[in-house]
């Protein structure tokens, strides 16, 4: 993955279109710690993940950038598409196999 915990979360704030010092409030911390969050200076603690993946509604995964997908309807999705596509492999192979077998009768 190309981006950063402290890329992350400033995008976020930033697609949002919220002040670094609004976000700063909102999450209970100094706009000049948000700052370092942002930059990379510093890492913040787990009190403040968590609440900054509930503010702006992602999992930890996404934030930590352990996952591509900001929030768990979109890795469901994801899922659910990649099962379906293995669903299709095997009814295309099944569906093969049966032609075969009917074509030597």
């Amino acid at each position: 993955m190309d981006r950063s915990f402290a890329s992350t979360l400033s995008a976020l704030r930033r697609e949002k279109n919220i002040s670094q010092r609004a976000a700063a409030a909102d999450l209970g911390i100094s706009q000049a710690l948000l700052s370092h969050y942002e930059n990379g200076a510093r890492e913040p603690g787990l009190g403040f993940v968590c609440r900054a993946c509930d503010y702006y509604g992602v999992t930890a995964d996404y934030l930590l950038c352990r996952s591509e997908e900001p929030d768990e309807a979109s890795a469901a999705r994801r899922a659910a598409m990649g099962f379906l596509e293995q669903i299709r492999t095997v009814a295309d192979r099944a569906e093969m196999a049966l032609s075969e077998v009917e074509a030597g009768k």
